[in-house]
């Protein structure tokens, strides 16, 4: 009840509403998917559902086009971000560079914490 009274689940129809969903969604994702309760993971599915619909009517979306990991390399050098900038994003400095080279994927939590940031349907990294 209290991710409820923090955000109630109804259509965001305004940035300000947008920036609200995308705080209350940070602030349930960046613990490990393990450690949500069941309504915790229900709550993050609705509301995630509601600010792509948001963003699908507000945003344009990148193209969908190369690898999991081209499109990834294509959306960081778009938007300048640096490494050390993803890493911080991400919680690890050094993950900022292992993601961009390759040596490491994209976890569940990674794709949901950069597809708030850079307002994109977390569908745009997977293949």
């Amino acid at each position: 009840m209290e991710l409820v009274l923090a955000f109630p689940l109804r259509p965001i129809r305004s940035e300000s509403d947008h920036r609200v969903a995308l705080d209350a969604a940070r602030g349930i994702m960046p613990r490990d998917e393990r450690d949500l309760s069941a309504d915790e993971a229900d709550y993050l599915d609705v509301l995630s559902d509601l600010i792509r619909q948001y963003e699908e009517a507000h945003y344009l979306m990148p193209k969908n086009s190369g690898t999991e990991r081209d499109r990834f390399v294509a959306l960081m050098d778009d938007s300048g971000m640096t490494a050390s900038g993803l890493g911080r994003l991400l919680g690890t400095r050094s993950l900022g560079s292992l993601l961009l080279t390759g040596r490491r994927g994209l976890s569940k939590s990674h794709i949901r914490i950069l597809a708030a940031h850079f307002k994109i349907d977390p569908g745009y990294f997977l293949s």
